[in-house]
């Protein structure tokens, strides 16, 4: 039978009177308000051991609070936490790792100037007799969690010069040495692409087959179909379903995340014109990119696709003049330009949102208002640096209303609003330069289905008004679904050159690996 409130739909689930005394992790009646404000009113969920559960739902959702109560990281106002059958309360996240619980979080920090067998055991090194670090123990430790993993790479490797994905390999090794029975996964593909996500996925299937519990929490619903068992849907801090992910759709599920009814997940209703508004043309850079041309015309998205360091980044900050080291020809609007640097891009009509809005999109400690105007400033500034206050807030205002930014006021930091939000803010600011050619890497990274979707109008709307899109997207679903035309990138050379009516995911992914 269904675990399910009456929005959650009639899906199949698990009967948990039946099987609760054999959850790894039980969670019942969880709630926690930040000064007054209800950040979770109902948390519910449990996992059992050998399994993979997916926890789900909109940014905003509650789970970021759920996994911090959960952790030990937050106190909890009330409500029910077992483990294996036994009531805990974690004062602190070193009391849940204690009892098995380990977190792989989405913002990755490791040392990078130490080696894998360091990282692992940070803090917790092995000693000799005399009181100093036993490398040669600790790196055979390190060798033996990594060749379970099966992960072939020496344990004296230091850590910068991992991959994002390997990364995430030696944190869930480290998870492993603490002996965790429960491993809690924040959005771990963010960062990677289709390649290394596969292999994530072995290692989750090796996980289970030792019995261990994964929670799996992501926005791509195409990997909880891949890689969950069962799922749990947080809506607005409350419980909404659980149950088997055999059993429901991927409409299913973007239902009981969003609340209502998604008929379409893309929205798409521009036109190309046979109008060429940028050409490149024999793009090269040592090392990097090879005999790269392609051409986007007025009101078209062209998508470029390819596994993680294909490439595709590279294209982008070269067209933009992040990156002066390359050659070849670049045209805009039939002008053939060689920008020196990002505002003289922006002078050129072109536009970056980046694929890290955190890193390099917002400045996270200052306003909504003041991030919205961050490319516009010299216009709104034109008297010996002094800023027009009255200008910069219409500015931003107009924006919000626009493109529906969700903010209690645009004087507060930007930090303050979901990550859909924030992604809404990096495009408001670029839509103020009002440019011809938006390049998007990455545009719906970390952000939920519903926010994705309204991301997918903002671009719709910009091509349908002439605009012309270049969008870097490692989900092929997202690729096949806003595309006119496909660029795939492999190794730095193009790989391949579809319409839209011709790719599928199959012949996206055989091109590109």
């Amino acid at each position: 039978m269904c675990e399910t409130d009456t929005e959650g739909g009639g899906v199949a689930g698990f009967d948990s009177a039946s099987q609760a005394d054999g959850w790894l992790l039980e969670v019942s009646g969880l709630k926690k308000a930040f000064g007054g404000v209800v950040a979770l009113a109902d948390g519910q969920f449990h996992i059992a051991a050998g399994s993979v559960h997916a926890l789900v739902g909109g940014n905003g959702a509650g789970k970021s609070t759920f996994l911090s109560i959960v952790m030990g990281i937050y106190p909890r106002d009330a409500g029910l936490i077992k483990v294996r059958g036994r009531p805990v309360s974690f004062a602190n996240p070193s009391e849940a790792l204690a009892a098995g619980i380990s977190i792989i979080e989405q913002e990755l920090s490791p040392i990078l100037d130490l080696s894998i067998a360091e990282n692992i055991f940070l803090g917790r090194e092995h000693l000799a007799a005399w009181g100093q670090v036993n490398f040669a123990s600790m790196n055979r430790a390190a060798s033996e969690l990594l060749t379970t993993l099966g992960f072939a790479i020496p344990p004296t490797t230091l850590m910068h010069n991992l991959t994002v994905a390997q990364v995430q390999l030696v944190e869930i090794a480290k998870a492993l040495s603490r002996d965790a029975e429960i491993i809690i996964m924040d959005e771990p593909t963010s960062a990677i692409g289709s390649k290394e996500a596969d292999y994530l996925f072995e290692v989750i299937k090796r996980l289970k087959a030792r019995g261990k519990g994964v929670i799996y929490v992501t926005h791509r619903l195409s990997e909880i179909f891949e890689i969950a068992d069962s799922y749990t849907v947080l809506r607005d801090g409350r419980y909404v379903a659980s149950g088997a992910v055999s059993d429901i759709t991927r409409g299913d599920l973007i239902r009981m995340i969003v609340g209502r009814e998604l008929h379409e997940e893309f929205i798409k209703e521009n036109t190309p014109t046979d109008k060429v508004r940028m050409r490149v043309e024999d793009l090269n850079k040592t090392g990097r990119l090879e005999h790269i041309s392609f051409d986007v015309r007025e009101g078209e998205i062209v998508g470029l696709y390819g596994l993680m360091g294909a490439g595709r980044t590279e294209i982008l900050e070269c067209l933009f003049g992040l990156d002066r080291d390359w050659s070849g020809t670049l045209e805009v609007n039939g002008r053939r330009r060689s920008f020196r640097s990002a505002r003289d891009a922006m002078n050129g009509g072109l536009a970056l949102v980046t694929e890290d809005r955190k890193e390099t999109g917002l400045v996270m400690s200052a306003s909504v208002r003041r991030n919205l105007s961050l490319a516009i400033l010299p216009a709104l500034s034109p008297f010996l640096g002094v800023m027009n206050s009255h200008r910069e807030a219409e500015a931003s205002s107009s924006m919000i209303e626009q493109l529906h930014i969700r903010t209690d006021g645009d004087l507060l930091d930007v930090d303050s609003l979901s990550g859909g939000n924030q992604q809404k803010v990096v495009m408001g600011k670029w839509h103020l330069t009002h440019p011809d050619i938006l390049l998007l890497d990455e545009p719906t990274r970390g952000v939920d289905v519903g926010a994705k979707r309204e991301i997918y109008g903002l671009m719709s709307k910009f091509a349908s008004a002439g605009g012309s899109i270049v969008m870097v997207s490692s989900e092929a679903d997202e690729i096949l679904g806003m595309a006119d035309r496909i660029l795939v990138i492999k190794n730095g050379r193009i790989a391949g050159l579809l319409n839209r009516n011709e790719a599928d995911q199959q012949t996206l992914l055989h091109l590109a690996a």
